[in-house]
């Protein structure tokens, strides 16, 4: 059996008859897009802070006397699953060890601290019973809690990698725990004796000095803030006797300078002459990288160590989480440490977590106008994304709140009132020349920093999972 021949082609349907696309292309203006940078983004801090210029480049910020010692965060140092030692320098963070310098003091308490390690559920402390030990939680969550009312036992709060617990004790004749502590994950404490504590105190003259005058300065009239106190009367009658007062101030107030991001930014003279229509490349290069500028001007307001808010909030702003994710309580607990908060800033992984949260209690969020959009809202308060907030491990992170501007004593954003060849707020570009190359060079400066007025302006709601539950 023989194959059909095919049928003989048609010339007419194997002709052209019309203009290609490739070649109408020849004769046509392609309309085209400025060059597009996936680098962007919403920048809401940069939006949402009140900036305040500055005639010169130092920011001063002055408070009135505050008695109170602050803590800090103790450092520790892990070499193997089971050698965890104390940074002995960072024992300063301790308020009753607040500006002691004598190292080899430091270091032999730090030796003195004794590892111990617990599982979910262990009892650390009961509440009532006498204070024998100073704990510093090297890892894990551990759980405030103390008689309520009724007999029950109410969660006072919780505390995390590096809170001390019982050092207040320290300089008291009888203390005892006002609270129990309960460990909700498996955790690893360092533990010092009070009688350890003792034997170094009286090895040491230094260390018994500072610790009366710490005694002596906690005895000091002081406001609910730390503050030294104004002395006041109230509710008399007749001719009483009326205390007299002033308010002290900080003798050595903290300055705060400008910081720059710089680039410089090459441009060949041939391109330049050349290649300038429809878009002129030089303002192209210059836009993308002002962008690129404000970008790292945002994540250095957050992450840099010397004037970043991350790092320069109190410690005593900041709080974990009750149970892990970010729940509408814990929001409410930040929300609740200070007045006016102006917006929440969160890694958007953190506002999800939160959303997750909201879903499972069956809340819906409001939203509120922010710079003219429509945003999420927490009480009001608006819930801004920023993913220059780290995430930790990759499953952690905070969520930063905060009231701003100077009439508020809240933070504020610091530019220069005015710079040469200023293009935009704190930003300017200046002609370097002509290489013998051709290239032309532009120096691109942005000056920038921030400020926390006083301490409760900022808060932060600490090891926030991030990670979606497995149902």
């Amino acid at each position: 059996m023989t194959a059909e021949a095919p049928p003989p082609l048609d010339p007419v349907a194997e002709r052209q008859l019309s203009l290609s696309t490739a070649a109408a292309r020849n004769l046509a203006t392609t309309t085209k897009s400025v060059p597009q940078m996936q680098g962007i983004s919403s920048r809401w801090l940069l939006r949402m802070l009140p900036w305040v210029h500055l005639g010169a480049g130092t920011y001063r910020v002055n408070r009135r006397l505050t008695h109170a010692v602050g803590r800090g965060r103790v450092s520790f140092v892990q070499s193997g699953a089971d050698d965890v030692r104390i940074l002995a320098p960072t024992l300063t963070e301790l308020p009753v060890l607040k500006g002691y310098s004598d190292v080899p003091v430091l270091e032999e308490l730090a030796v003195r601290f004794v590892a111990r390690d617990l599982r979910a559920g262990d009892v650390l402390v009961e509440a009532g019973a006498p204070v024998e030990e100073v704990f510093l939680i090297a890892h894990g969550r551990f759980e405030r809690r103390a008689p309520g009312k009724y007999g029950a036992l109410d969660l006072l709060g919780v505390s995390a990698d590096g809170d001390p617990l019982g050092e207040e004790a320290l300089g008291q004749a009888d203390p005892h725990w006002s609270y129990g502590v309960r460990a909700a994950t498996a955790g690893t404490v360092m533990v010092l004796r009070w009688s350890s504590f003792q034997e170094a105190l009286v090895r040491s003259p230094s260390l018994r000095a500072h610790l009366e005058r710490y005694v002596a300065n906690r005895s000091l009239p002081v406001n609910r803030r730390g503050e030294a106190d104004i002395e006041l009367a109230s509710g008399h009658a007749g001719e009483a006797l009326l205390p007299g007062t002033f308010v002290d101030y900080e003798l050595s107030p903290r300055e705060y300078e400008l910081s720059l991001a710089q680039t410089v930014l090459h441009l060949h003279t041939r391109v330049a002459d050349l290649y300038n229509d429809p878009m002129n490349q030089f303002e192209q290069q210059l836009r993308l990288t002002v962008e690129a500028m404000r970008e790292r001007e945002e994540s250095e307001l957050l992450n840099n160590r010397e004037f970043g808010l991350l790092h320069n909030t109190e410690y005593e702003q900041r709080i974990s989480t009750w149970s892990g994710p970010p729940t509408p309580d814990d929001l409410d607990d930040l929300l609740s440490m200070r007045r006016g908060t102006a917006f929440f800033l969160a890694h958007p992984k953190a506002i999800a977590a939160f959303f997750r949260e909201c879903n499972k209690r069956g809340i819906t969020l409001d939203t509120t106008l922010a710079h003219g959009k429509q945003v999420p809202a927490w009480r009001g308060v608006p819930v801004l994304p920023c993913g220059k907030i780290p995430v930790v491990g990759g499953h952690t992170s905070s969520i930063v709140a905060m009231r701003t501007g100077e009439e508020n004593e809240g933070v504020v954003g610091l530019r220069p009132a005015a710079i040469p060849e200023q293009i935009e707020p704190g930003l300017n570009v200046r002609c370097m020349g002509i290489d013998r190359q051709s290239v032309m060079s532009y120096l691109v400066s942005s000056y920038y920093s921030a400020a926390v007025l006083v301490p409760d302006a900022i808060g932060i709601l600490e090891n926030v999972e991030i990670a979606a539950a497995r149902s």
